[in-house]
């Protein structure tokens, strides 16, 4: 029976190795967004002369949302990957953020993430209300409110567990 609880432990602690697919994946989204932010880039890049300050404020803040939105893929995959994974070798120290992720900060990271994103697709919305319906910004305003409230439970969640570990 016992050899039977081992090959089952076994199999269930190699199964993490099946997370590879998805960061695999992700680093293939990675690319694909890169190359569309490069293509946002150009047309911004094309319509420099003709956008007026309003426009080149809408299309800068679209290629930082498109930044925030490639650092967050980084960050979920690298820090799934040492949590669930295995560890980087760091060789000479080059990535010294390596390892400083845990689930708990990652989660609150990721959450202040989607609330950076949500905030840039709010002003984005405000900046362009003619093409939007009071109810329409209402919505926007009130998904925003959620995100920033499951973020800030996020980290008021963290700092009780913390509190409870030490």
């Amino acid at each position: 029976m016992k050899s039977l609880e081992l090959l089952v432990e076994r199999i269930i602690l190699s199964s993490r190795w099946l997370l590879v697919i998805f960061y695999l994946g992700l680093v293939a989204a990675l690319a694909l967004y890169g190359v569309s932010f490069l293509y946002k880039f150009l047309k911004v890049a094309e319509m420099v002369f003709v956008y007026d300050d309003a426009q080149m404020i809408l299309a800068m803040l679209g290629l930082i949302d498109a930044a925030l939105v490639a650092s967050l893929i980084v960050m979920v995959m690298i820090s799934g990957y040492e949590n669930f994974v295995s560890r980087f070798d760091e060789g000479d120290g080059e990535v010294s953020f390596l390892g400083k992720l845990d689930s708990g900060s990652l989660k609150i990271k990721v959450a202040s993430s989607i609330v950076a994103i949500s905030s840039i697709h709010l002003l984005q919305i405000f900046l362009n209300t003619k093409q939007y319906t009071g109810e329409q910004l209402m919505w926007a305003t009130i998904m925003h409110i959620a995100f920033v409230v499951s973020a800030l439970m996020l980290g008021y969640l963290e700092r009780i567990m913390n509190g409870l570990k030490k």
